[in-house]
């Protein structure tokens, strides 16, 4: 319960926020082109709370925060008097109203650029993007790629984090190959040839770096527990955070894949545990709650999280840069972000990407509870990643979003007139059943995740 609450307090402030930045785009640029703006809107449904402004314009915060919107003066929508038609929104001049509707998604790539600002300033700190394994017959395998090699770039571009290198291979999907610089574990300059042609991201979920075969360094998992989640079976059973453990049934635990591995085939099934606490060993019966795990077969789940060993030397990186270097990073890392969301767009579209890849609500909410519990600069990042996102998405061409619109109005600047009604009904109509579909389609996507 309290993970679901959480969850759903971060997306509510999450989504707030960057709902907020976009309609206030709109809002800004229609005050400046002289549109009366008649309600400004967090949210959908019943208002929560309303004020007004001295120009009349209404404020409102609405229940289902799922969106929003800026309601301005229109004939088309309202009857207009006629000391006020100069303040309609479809009077005024066709760049206006290009100006108006590009502002949302506008305002999103600009808050995207002073939120990764502000990350830069406050320091990111990442795990340098050393290979731990690589999976056997896996095409990093095949490209000779090594454990201990340090990736330094990718197809020429230098690479610092693995979201970098993850971000390399989404950008590269399509293409027959990539040449990745790495420097080897003896410290030689090699460079590994990644062959990717035909591959596709084509299950649901599975990250890039696992589908070319590439496993992280990470530290060794120690059989000290660090985490106990709530009302699960460790937890009633009396298990601590710092518990090492110690045997299972009398049997020696010699590492912590054989105890998940053996918590996995015991759900329902009540085990003897021996940990050592503060010097002392405890028996403590446990009970592995069932649960479904990835590939919908039952198994036994205990609710604990191991403490790693340290990290070696050098191989956790934490850059500061100034204020300006930050708002040049901001701005190149959200080029990026805004380039990368069209190339997956375009993948969708030609199977590239499977869309059991997309997520909905639910998947923003976990990713929102999630970024919250790692700190300021996760969270800053996923801001940032969904602020893009919301930007990209809303220019897309269909007539019910920002981008629709604009197809609409440059349209009518090529031909010197408006599209007719009758056309743009139809492609509100058409626009409103495809978004509908992708958002009943993502959700499906979300719950198949649960």
């Amino acid at each position: 319960m309290f993970d679901f609450l959480w969850n759903l307090t971060s997306f509510i402030v999450a989504l707030g926020i960057l709902v907020t930045v976009h309609e206030y785009g709109h809002f800004w640029v229609a005050r400046r082109a002289g549109v009366e703006v008649q309600r400004f809107s967090i949210g959908f449904g019943k208002p929560l709370c309303r004020w007004y402004d001295k120009q009349g314009t209404e404020y409102v915060i609405a229940m289902i925060p799922l969106g929003g919107y800026v309601k301005m003066l229109d004939e088309r929508v309202d009857d207009v008097p006629a000391e006020k038609r100069h303040l309609a929104f479809n009077n005024k001049p066709v760049l206006s109203r290009i100006a108006v509707v590009s502002a949302g998604p506008i305002a999103n790539f600009l808050f995207a650029i002073v939120v990764l600002a502000a990350m830069y300033m406050i320091g990111v700190q990442n795990a340098k993007p050393i290979v731990g394994e690589v999976q056997l017959n896996s095409r990093a395998a095949q490209a000779n790629m090594q454990s201990g090699d340090h990736i330094l770039s990718m197809a020429g571009q230098e690479v610092s984090s693995w979201q970098d290198v993850t971000f390399g291979l989404m950008r590269h999907l399509g293409e027959e190959r990539i040449e990745i610089k790495v420097k080897d574990a003896d410290q030689q300059i090699a460079i590994r040839v990644l062959d990717i042609e035909g591959w596709k991201l084509d299950k649901q979920d599975e990250a890039p770096l696992n589908a070319v075969g590439i496993v992280p360094f990470r530290p060794a998992l120690t059989l000290t527990l660090g985490h106990i989640a709530n009302d699960s079976a460790a937890q009633q059973a009396g298990l601590q955070v710092n518990d090492t453990l110690v045997a299972l049934d009398g049997e020696p635990i010699e590492n912590w894949q054989t105890f998940v591995r053996s918590i996995q085939s015991s759900a329902n099934t009540t085990l003897m545990l021996s940990v050592s606490r503060e010097g002392k060993v405890l028996e403590l019966p446990i009970t592995p709650q069932q649960r479904t795990g990835p590939n919908g077969i039952q198994q036994g789940f205990l609710g604990v999280v191991p403490l790693l060993e340290k990290w070696p030397d050098g191989y956790i990186e934490t850059r500061h840069y100034g204020p300006w270097d930050s708002m040049v990073l901001g701005a190149e890392k959200t080029f990026e972000l805004i380039r990368l969301s069209f190339d997956m767009i375009g993948n969708l579209i030609t199977g590239q990407v499977s869309v059991k890849n997309l997520s909905g609500p639910v998947g923003i909410a976990v990713g929102a509870g999630n970024s919250v519990s790692y700190g300021i600069v996760a969270f800053l990042s996923f801001l940032a990643l969904i602020s893009v996102n919301l930007g990209v998405f809303n220019l897309l061409p269909l007539p019910v979003l920002d981008g629709g619109h604009l197809m609409y109005y440059i349209i009518e600047l090529i031909r010197k007139k408006p599209v007719s009604e009758k056309t743009q009904e139809l492609g509100f109509k058409v626009g409103a059943v495809v978004l509908i579909a992708l958002t009943c389609f993502a959700l499906l996507n979300d719950v198949s995740r649960l």
